[in-house]
C-alpha cells in the first residue's frame, strides 16, 4: 500500500504530466514542421556564426554571434508574407534537394552559406561560398536582412535596459535600416519603438525617433 508521501508525489507528478503534455505535443509538432533553415560561419567577421530557423507557423529562432560563445538561440515571430517568400524560393530552389548553388570560381572567401530544408524525415541542405543563382540570391538577401533586423531588434533592447545614452545611435541606425528597406518585417520592431516612445527616462530626441519610425511602419511610409 503506498504511503501518505508516496501518494502525494504520484499525484504531483500526474498533475506536472498533464500541465506538461500540450508542451511537448506542441514541440513534437514543431520537430514535424516545414522549415527553412539558414546557416552562416563566417569567421573573423561581425557575426561569425548565424542560424535562422524558419518554420511554416512563423515562430522563428536566431541564433547570432561569434564562434566562440554559448549558442543562444532567440524565438522571434515572423509574418506570414515574409514566411511564405522564403518557402516559395526555396520552393525555387526544389527544396535544396539535389541543388549546386556553388559559382566553382576562384573568389574571396566570403563566408560559408547553407540552405537547409527539413520536413520530418527530409532533410535537404547546401552549401556555397558564391552564387549567381538568382532564388539563391534572393533568398540569401532575405536572410541578410532578417539578420540585420534581429541584431537591430537586440541592440535596441540591449541599450535600453544598460546604456540609455547608447539607445540614440540604435534608434538612429534602425530608422536608417528601415529607409534603406533592408527589414523585412519592421512590424516586429514595433514593441521596442513603442516602449522607448513612451518612456520618459529615455533622451527626449531618441524617443522622437522612435515615435516617427514607429508612425511610418504602421503606415508604410
Amino acid at each position: 500500500m503506498l504511503s501518505r508521501l508516496q501518494s502525494a508525489r504520484m499525484w504531483t507528478l500526474v498533475f506536472v504530466l498533464f500541465l506538461a503534455a500540450p508542451l511537448l505535443g506542441a514541440q513534437a509538432a514543431s520537430a514535424s514542421e516545414p522549415t527553412i533553415v539558414f546557416r552562416k560561419v563566417f569567421k573573423s567577421s561581425y557575426p561569425e556564426y548565424v542560424e535562422i530557423k524558419v518554420p511554416e507557423n512563423g515562430a522563428c529562432t536566431a541564433d547570432i554571434r561569434q564562434i566562440s560563445d554559448d549558442p543562444s538561440p532567440q524565438p522571434f515571430q515572423l509574418s506570414q508574407s515574409v514566411v511564405q517568400r522564403i518557402f516559395d524560393l526555396a520552393s525555387e530552389l526544389h527544396d535544396f534537394n539535389g541543388v549546386n548553388l556553388e559559382i566553382h570560381r576562384r573568389i574571396a572567401d566570403l563566408g560559408e552559406k547553407t540552405f537547409i530544408y527539413q520536413n520530418g524525415a527530409q532533410v535537404y541542405q547546401t552549401s556555397f561560398n558564391y552564387s549567381t543563382n538568382s532564388s539563391a540570391q534572393q533568398l540569401l538577401d532575405l536572410f541578410e536582412n532578417l539578420t540585420r533586423e534581429q541584431i537591430d531588434f537586440s541592440d535596441l533592447q540591449r541599450t535600453m535596459q544598460y546604456d540609455h545614452l547608447g539607445v540614440y545611435d540604435v534608434v538612429q541606425r534602425v530608422e536608417k535600416d528601415y529607409d534603406d528597406k533592408v527589414l523585412p518585417d519592421p512590424s516586429a520592431l514595433l514593441p521596442a519603438l513603442d516602449k522607448l516612445a513612451a518612456d520618459n527616462t529615455y533622451l527626449d530626441i531618441a524617443r522622437d525617433v522612435a515615435r516617427t519610425v514607429a508612425g511610418r511602419i504602421r503606415t508604410g511610409r
